[in-house]
């Protein structure tokens, strides 16, 4: 049992930095955090743990999903075939997964570099890309040869941040109750 019974996990209450470093816990650092991308968590701020694997892994994650999407898309247009539902909508539907794979191209492709304007017309768009998903696993395997995508734009925003966050820590140095008020000379 700890000395303090209101606190049973053992810890003294107050958030200090030596209680939390005492129990094991370790201390959460001040300041941004950096934003952790999917299959890569926080790897892209420092390029650790393994972090070439993983983009290599997710290169080629990339391709087999597109490569496997397009088997499957090839099985359907078959479908139609044996359907016989005319060539009409066979090219209908050929130029509909290609205009809408452009698309979501496109559309993902920017996502890796800024933030969408209009989140509400992002979200409209929403079904057209996953209609276009071949589009989507395309740029995201060639996003993969230059960064991990969406890197070049957490990198920014991290940094941004982190410089905002040191210039308001160095503006605010020492104690101000025990600052002395000037005196006007005489």
């Amino acid at each position: 049992m700890s000395e303090n019974s209101e606190t049973p996990d053992g810890m003294a209450s107050g958030p200090s930095e030596t209680a939390a470093a005492s129990a094991g816990a370790p201390a959460t650092p001040q300041g941004p955090q950096p934003e952790p991308l999917r299959f890569f968590g926080t790897t892209w701020v420092a390029h650790d743990g393994h972090y070439g694997l993983r983009r290599a892994g997710a290169a080629v994650g990339a391709l087999a999903a597109a490569v496997a999407a397009c088997f499957l898309l090839r099985f359907a247009y078959e479908g139609l075939e044996i359907a016989d539902i005319g060539s009409f909508v066979n090219v209908l539907v050929v130029l509909m997964f290609a205009v809408c794979s452009a698309i979501a191209f496109r559309k993902t492709w920017e996502g890796f570099s800024r933030r969408p304007a209009d989140p509400a017309r992002e979200e409209a768009l929403r079904g057209l890309k996953a209609i276009g998903f071949v589009g989507s696993l395309l740029a995201y395997f060639f996003r993969t040869f230059t960064e991990a995508p969406g890197e070049k734009l957490r990198r920014t925003e991290y940094e941004e941040a982190l410089a905002r966050y040191t210039k308001r820590r160095a503006s605010r140095t020492g104690n101000p109750a025990a600052r002395r008020k000037k005196r006007p000379r005489a």
